[in-house]
């Protein structure tokens, strides 16, 4: 059975072998005669009847030229623009760079001049609160008296506890307690945790 299906398959193949080689020949007999027909066509044409064809066919794409023309001039007038506005942008772009700098150095210059003016107003105040603490608590407690209770109780923070308690001994007992008060409740708004 396998045998008989080989001999089938052999007949069949050389079938279609013989088929196409017939239809090659065929389109080859064609081709070759294509090529002179289309010579004779031309050489039946004479050369005022090419030209005139040509200058018909030049003047069906006059306009399709004008208009490609047109839209390459406009093509090259959006390209000449976006060269500018990069440009533009790219010089933007360097100013708004110098700018942050300057502004980043300017910030930086701030930030030092308020730590030293800070630490002026600290160092005079530390100087103000060693000249309570060595002045006589008697003569201390009459200018705390004169004073503002808040402005009182920041400078009685900051003195040695044996000085402030001297000092608040010679103050009025009104004076005494506004300004106790006021140093009790200084941390009391601080968050807990």
């Amino acid at each position: 059975m396998a045998r008989k299906q080989k001999k089938t398959r052999r007949g069949k193949g050389t079938l279609f072998l013989i088929a196409g080689l017939l239809a090659a020949s065929g389109i080859f007999r064609l081709s070759g005669g294509v090529g002179e027909a289309v010579a004779r066509e031309f050489e039946s044409f004479s050369e005022a009847e090419v030209i005139a064809e040509t200058q018909t066919c030049s003047a069906d794409l006059e306009p399709v030229l004008a208009a490609i023309q047109a839209r390459e001039s406009r093509l090259e007038e959006r390209e000449a623009q976006l060269e500018k506005r990069m440009q533009e942008l790219a010089h933007a772009e360097v100013a708004i760079r110098e700018n942050y700098d300057a502004l980043v150095t300017a910030e930086e210059e701030l930030a030092a001049t308020l730590a030293r003016v800070e630490s002026a107003a600290e160092d005079d105040v530390s100087r103000l609160t060693a000249v309570y603490e060595n002045m006589k608590p008697k003569d201390a407690a009459a200018l705390f008296e004169e004073m503002a209770p808040e402005f009182a109780a920041g400078f009685l923070a900051r003195m040695r506890p044996d000085a402030a308690a001297e000092v608040m001994a010679g103050l009025q007992p009104k004076t005494a307690y506004t300004i106790s008060v006021l140093l009790a409740g200084r941390n009391a708004d601080l968050p807990k945790e």
